[in-house]
Parts: structure tokens; sequence; C-alpha cells
């Protein structure tokens, strides 16, 4: 089954609760059904949520931390249940709030991760009456660097592109604009090895060659989808699929997106991180190209294929602002193809959309 694959000369030289209510993140193996039911479901019960906002301060100067309190009560007469994605529970994983800085949107710098399906341990509960509370440290992901007035509101997105019904209230507070927290440090880590082109940290040798042979599998998929979309643009059933209802600009847009994910393999300074203990796939800082920090089921993922070693690579360089500037709206093959038709645009946003369409299995023309 496995065969030899030509390596490129580039690769060569080379986020409220107690911690009883906290399980484990599960892996793959460990998963509860998703799908549009899920999603249903899920919606429902986060409608008896509400969620209330407050400050310690008004105003910060640029040497505090800017902190939010978040707590979330079940108004509701049944246990809720939600996804821990879309909360703080255990670390902001998601852009969570919205945030404006006189009326200008501001940028979540958090990581965007490639993740599993949920299972049971990635969910929390909240009692009938119950209320919990958490402190997040807003200037640890959001873009702070202008001074103004901030207006901050919890608004969660569930996958599919439904937003949640746990909104909030809105806090206000003026803050001075300070440098990032994410910015990356200017020495690299100890434990960082050069192979030609690529940088290796926190990896073992056999880690090491298997990042390898994901980036030439990477740069296979990345080439064959440029050379595709370089072709007739049409209506093609591989396009209609993870793209939508065929239009000539949504065309050039994907086009654009694989020319910079190619080039990205094939010229640019890629790191790879072998650090993550999460059991997702991998995740990225938009903002910090071209570092792809690789976590637990990358490993086990086929080289090639659906939700591949190739394909999450592909997924995370879609991530970075100087290549498409992808997010994650849904995750999975299904929920990709239902984004496909009811928004096409979503879907030229989307990272696993752009992942699928790379990995093309099964097969279409």
């Amino acid at each position: 089954m496995s065969k030899q694959l030509r390596v490129p000369s580039r690769w060569l030289a080379g986020w409220l609760v107690g911690a009883s209510l906290l399980g484990a993140c599960a892996g793959p193996e460990d998963t509860v059904p998703a799908g549009d039911a899920q999603v249903a479901a899920d919606t429902a019960e986060a409608g008896n949520i509400s969620v209330s906002l407050s400050v310690p301060k008004a105003a910060l100067s640029a040497r505090e931390d800017v902190l939010i309190s978040v707590t979330l009560r079940n108004e509701g007469s049944r246990t809720a249940r939600l996804l821990k994605w879309h909360t703080p529970a255990e670390d902001v994983e998601e852009a969570l709030f919205d945030v404006t800085v006189d009326g200008q949107a501001v940028a979540f710098e958090g990581p965007h991760y490639k993740r599993p399906a949920p299972g049971a341990g990635d969910y929390l509960t909240l009692a009938p009456g119950e209320s919990l509370t958490r402190t997040v440290s807003l200037s640890s992901f959001y873009d702070l660097s202008r001074t103004g007035t901030y207006r901050v509101r919890y608004a969660a997105e569930l996958h599919g592109g439904q937003v949640s019904a746990f909104r909030s209230n809105d806090v206000e507070l003026w803050v001075e604009g300070r440098e990032s927290a994410l910015r990356e440090a200017s020495a690299a880590p100890g434990g960082t090895v050069s192979l030609g082109a690529v940088m290796y940290t926190k990896c073992t040798t056999t880690q090491q060659a298997t990042a390898l042979e994901a980036l030439n599998a990477a740069t296979n998929m990345a080439n064959n989808s440029a050379a595709y979309l370089n072709g007739t643009a049409s209506g093609t059933p591989r396009y209609t699929t993870w793209f939508g209802a065929f239009s000539s600009s949504g065309w050039n847009t994907a086009k654009t997106h694989f020319v910079a994910i190619k080039d990205a393999l094939d010229t640019r300074p890629i790191t790879i991180d072998c650090g993550c203990k999460k059991t997702y796939y991998a995740y990225v800082y938009p903002a910090q190209p071209y570092k792809i920090y690789v976590c637990k089921a990358f490993w086990s993922a086929p080289m090639t294929g659906t939700d591949s070693k190739g394909g999450t690579l592909i997924h995370e360089l879609s991530h970075f602002n100087v290549v498409a500037g992808t997010d994650d709206h849904v995750y999975g093959q299904s929920g990709a193809k239902s984004l496909a038709i009811s928004n096409p645009t979503q879907a030229l946003g989307n990272a696993d959309n752009h992942e699928y369409f790379a990995e093309n299995t099964p097969f279409l023309q």
C-alpha cells in the first residue's frame, strides 16, 4: 500500500468549570456522533445559557493585562452540555469574543486548530441554575496595539456557520496600545535543528523523518491542486463539491490560494514543532508564518488520503494571513460539503475545504 515518494530537492537537505468537570480531550478513537443532528442539539442546549461579562478596571495602561470576567449560567431546567472549544474552559482556542476599537474590528491572534471529531471528554456540563466564572486575558489573544475605547462581547460560533444563542452583554474599556503578547521570540528555542530549508523544534529523529515525508506529500497535493486550478475554469465535480456553485471569481480565489500554498512549500522557511500534547492534529498562529505545531492525531494519521498528514499541513498553511487567511468555520468532510452548498464564499475561506480539495479522496475529476 505504501509507495516511494519522490522528495523535492527543497526538502532533501534537510479554552468555565471546576476541575472535576473537565475531562481529558478525546482522541479520534473516543468520539461521539457528529453532524447536523449534533449541531442542532448543541444549539438547543446553548440557548439556555446566559453569559455576562465584566471588567475589573475600565482603563488600562500598556503595562497592564486586559482581563475580562466571563460568567456562564444555565437558565434552563435541564443540564446543559457544551463543547469546550466554544468556551474558555481550559484555554481560549477560538475567537470567542467580538472585539472592536473605536468601532473597528480587532483581529483574533490566537491559535487556529485542526481537530478530530469531538469526543466525550471535549464536552462540559452545567446543571440547572449552576453558574461558573472564568477570567480571560484578552490581551493574550487579540490585537490591542491601538490606543482607544474597546468594546467586547462574547460571541462564540458553532460549527456549520450557526451562531450560538449564548451571546452576552457588551463591556467597554479604554486601553493603551501595546505590543502583541504572541509575537515570536527573537531567538529560536532550545532543541531546534535545521535540515536544509526546514527547521524542527522538539522533534525526535523519527518525527523529523515523518514530518519530512508529510511535507513531501503536501507538496505533491499543492502541485496537483495548483495545476488543476490552472486548467479551464468550470463547474467540475471536484471544485463544486468543496467550493460550491461555480463562479469565475470563486475559481480564481481558490487558484490564488493554492498558488500561495505551493509557494510556501517550495520557497518559505517552514518550521515544524513537535511539542504539542493535545489530541488535535495541529495548529498555527496565522500572523506567525511559517511555524506549524503538530499534535498527537497528526502522528497516527495516514500520510495521504482523508485527514492525512500531508492534508493537515495544507490545512495549516492555508491559515497563515500571508497565504490564504482561512478560518475554521466547519470541520470534517460532511461539514465542508454542506458549507460548500450553503455558503460558497465561506467555503473558500475554510481550511478543511482546502484540505479536502487537495487530498481529493475519494477522487473527483
